[in-house]
């Protein structure tokens, strides 16, 4: 498959590059209002590692932050900060053709997909200045009115997206977007030189946890720790 390798190697790109530190999802259906959450673990568990197979430091970032909402949800949070925002933050938009749920003649399900396609649009080619102009000018501003507002109405587009289109969410397709995903991360770890399929990361913190249990267990101050969490455990058992 091709696909999945595509992915992998825009990550790259945009990863190691353009200095993205994230990498969002953004399905525009509610059955998948956990698929970002699902690939927050996939990816990031992955390869969220700076040891090589061969046990060296890389000395080149890995692994992204990998986030995101359903569409709509978005829409009205963080998209913002994709739009005009400081960061690169590619993303993935997904959405498919038809709905399970076909609400007032598929009304619904087509203004759904307007919004979609109008946010990759809207990432990819933005608005210039001389748009913008036009359009304030035809709602009758002009002058320092029109000058004040105007840095606001100018989007600078080249943002980053994938779409990605599915006939309907059905099982099977599902597990396809799975796949796709989790070949991405595997080339991502091929080409990273990280072992994708281990997680060392996780092991010291519930080591630690087996220590701290214990401890919770009575009312004598604890001074074994740093002072930090000396102070936490100690607050903890103060007011339990």
């Amino acid at each position: 498959m091709k696909a999945p390798v595509i992915l992998a190697l825009l990550g790259v790109w945009y990863h190691n590059f353009y200095g993205a530190e994230t990498h969002a999802l953004l399905p525009y259906d509610q059955y998948l209002h956990r698929f970002a959450a699902y690939f927050q673990q996939g990816d990031m568990e992955s390869n969220g590692k700076y040891v090589t197979r061969s046990g060296a430091r890389v000395n080149y970032t890995t692994g992204p932050i990998v986030w995101g909402e359903p569409g709509t949800n978005g829409q009205h949070a963080f998209y913002q900060l994709i739009h005009q925002g400081t960061r690169v933050i590619p993303a993935d938009f997904i959405a498919p053709a038809q709905s399970l749920n076909p609400i007032n003649n598929g009304l619904h399900h087509k203004i759904l997909l307007s919004n979609f396609l109008a946010q990759t649009e809207a990432l990819m080619a933005g608005k210039s200045a001389d748009q913008a102009r036009q359009e304030l000018q035809k709602q009758g501003l002009q002058g320092e009115a029109l000058e004040k507002i105007l840095p606001h109405k100018v989007f600078e587009g080249n943002r980053p997206t994938n779409s990605i289109v599915v006939k309907r969410i059905t099982p099977f397709t599902l597990g396809v977007l799975i796949a796709l995903y989790e070949h991405k991360i595997f080339t991502q770890g091929v080409i990273w030189n990280i072992n994708s399929f281990d997680q060392w990361g996780v092991e010291l913190g519930k080591q630690l946890a087996k220590a701290i249990e214990p401890e919770l267990q009575d009312n004598k101050p604890v001074s074994s720790h740093d002072s930090s969490t000396n102070g936490l455990i100690n607050f903890i058992k103060a007011n339990q």
